[in-house]
């Protein structure tokens, strides 16, 4: 483990015991040792790839929290990590992954969102089908600084809305879901950035739970997301 700081943020990126070549690596932006066996993490580093995290907190992909994330990826390349990451965005983690890529497409391999929040309106904001989390949404909007909800609520930089530079760089994503999360909901979340990047051409994977809410993230076997990720960032 090679511990450092970014702008008094805490970071770290774990080192496998045989490096690929080019030393690709995946960057988990939220929750790094969550489900962490269920979603590849040890696999990961087995099979060669490093595993980083720079602690943001709960800021939500705010343009504070990106400034910080990019000044991380330049610490991770400037060691010798691969210039193009992969991307792991477990629940509120999915904005940032996705806000990240947005704004540095160039420098991703791929994105595996899983139970990703990709519209703050649906959660924390509860403008759908999920319960509204007031103190979530209070501390994004003061993150953000808007001025007001209805300020928020116009924010035209929700994941949702931002996938045609993705799908332009031909970023491959994957989504796993559990098709009764009420938390994020799939129909506000990932179904509409599934239709959406396929209406792009953007190549997108669903791998759907069934009788499974919000939690776990992961899967039972999580040979597919290794998988995916092996073949999209070792190329």
């Amino acid at each position: 483990m090679h511990h450092f700081e970014v702008e008094g943020k805490n970071a770290w990126i774990a080192e496998p015991a045989k490096p690929l070549p080019g030393n690709p690596w995946v960057w988990c932006m939220e929750f790094p040792w969550a489900f962490s066996y269920r979603c590849g993490a040890p696999e990961f580093l087995q099979k060669g790839f490093y595993y980083g995290h720079v602690e943001v907190g709960n800021t939500f992909a705010s343009p504070d929290a990106l400034r910080i994330m990019e000044k991380f990826y330049r610490k991770a390349v400037a060691i010798g990590l691969s210039p193009k990451v992969a991307l792991m965005g477990l629940s509120r983690g999915g904005l940032y992954a996705y806000r990240f890529a947005v704004n540095n497409p160039e420098k991703v391999s791929l994105i595996y969102g899983d139970a990703p929040v990709c519209d703050f309106k649906s959660w924390p904001g509860g403008k759908g089908k999920s319960k509204r989390s007031e103190k979530d949404w209070q501390s994004l909007m003061s993150c953000y600084r808007f001025k007001d909800e209805t300020e928020a609520l116009n924010y035209p930089g929700n994941p949702v809305d931002n996938l045609k530079i993705l799908a332009e760089h031909k970023i491959p994503v994957l989504h796993v879901v559990g098709e009764l999360d009420t938390t994020v909901p799939v129909a506000e979340n990932s179904d509409v950035v599934e239709k959406r990047y396929k209406e792009l051409g953007g190549m997108i994977q669903v791998i759907r739970k069934k009788s499974v809410h919000h939690h776990p993230h992961g899967l039972d076997d999580c040979t597919p997301i290794v998988e995916f990720i092996m073949k999209y960032n070792t190329k």
